[in-house]
């Protein structure tokens, strides 16, 4: 009897290979060799699922979006809404070591995304998914009436939430903050937007 293939469950083995070349070597080491190196495939095995560097890159970033969309539906129901928007934002941030893979996936795109059509799709999901949740976020917040007095709309808190995250990810992903350091400045930026401690 011929076996049975989970061709999802190989993608997904694929992607957790591109997060491990990323995490030991860097985002630029990944290719279709050294991808398959790491899952212990051959080359020719690989391309059968993908025929270039470029949607594996564009596999495993999506598959990151799905994973933290996974673990952010994961977490209890808040009780406080303000540690509830700061546990959030932080399943998107580099604390550790497998966020800081996740996260380092997510914004090779920017420069990725500049030349390659696939890869730009992928990194506009990126930036829609987490405006999306800045939104939520907000509008969160207000809801529980928990932001402090502001005259700007939901889209503007929004989209400077959104852009404090990335900001910070970013020096930290630089090595301009550490994990502590970062997670600081998006409890102060926090304690600013609500007039509540985050910490």
């Amino acid at each position: 009897m011929p076996k049975i293939v989970d061709h999802e469950q190989r993608r997904r083995e694929l992607a957790a290979a591109v997060w491990q070349v990323i995490a030991e070597h860097g985002v630029d080491e990944v290719s279709i060799r050294t991808v398959a190196a790491a899952a212990g495939w051959s080359t020719g095995a690989l391309r059968h699922y993908f025929a270039t560097r470029g949607e594996l890159l564009a596999f495993a970033c999506e598959q990151v979006i799905d994973q933290v969309t996974e673990r952010i539906r994961a977490l209890p129901p808040p009780t406080d809404p303000v540690r509830a928007v700061r546990a959030i934002l932080l399943e998107t941030m580099p604390v550790d070591e497998r966020r800081r893979t996740e996260a380092s996936i997510a914004f090779s795109f920017l420069a990725l995304g500049l030349g390659d059509p696939e890869l730009a799709r992928v990194q506009r999901r990126h930036f829609t998914s987490m405006y999306e949740l800045c939104v939520q976020m907000i509008e969160g917040l207000a809801a529980y009436q928990a932001l402090a007095p502001t005259t700007q709309d939901v889209s503007t808190l929004a989209r400077r939430m959104h852009a404090v995250v990335d900001g910070l990810t970013v020096h930290a992903l630089a090595g301009h903050l550490t994990a502590d350091e970062m997670v600081a400045q998006l409890d102060a930026y926090l304690s600013e937007v609500t007039g509540q401690d985050a910490g």
